[in-house]
């Protein structure tokens, strides 16, 4: 029995995943060989992946529309609890711990994708309870 991969949901988010870092890497070289300065080419091509992850998770991962400011702004405070999230396990957990920077970058590496599966899967996308299916 044949099984179409991008019929399950954590393929499609691996897949979005996958074309954003690569998007990121791209867009960040890309901006440097424009001379533009390396912190700004890093921001840019930053916030120009974070808006593609979202529109990719959103419509191709979850089903959901774009335009729900609500699931923008949970969107945005789950980015930021995964830059939090990296900063504390690249520096003083890999401080106190004496992890290398690859080894810390490594864990981050891991760790976020799964972090962001569980945000995305039962709070930025998840579809609202209605009133018909609360049970007392």
């Amino acid at each position: 029995m044949k099984m179409d991969l991008l019929n399950h949901k954590i393929v499609r988010f691996f897949v979005v995943g996958g074309g954003t870092a690569l998007a990121y890497v791209l867009l960040y070289l890309g901006f440097l060989a424009l001379d533009v300065v390396q912190v700004a080419a890093n921001g840019i091509a930053f916030l120009l992946a974070v808006v593609l992850q979202y529109a990719g998770q959103s419509v191709f991962t979850f089903g959901q529309p774009l335009k729900n400011y609500n699931q923008i702004c949970r969107f945005c405070v789950m980015v930021g609890i995964g830059f939090v999230a990296s900063a504390i396990i690249t520096g003083p957990i890999a401080l106190m711990s004496g992890l290398t920077a690859w080894a810390a970058a490594a864990i981050v590496t891991v760790l976020l994708p799964v972090q962001n599966y569980i945000f995305m899967t039962l709070w930025v996308f998840a579809a609202p309870i209605s009133r018909t299916e609360i049970r007392t």
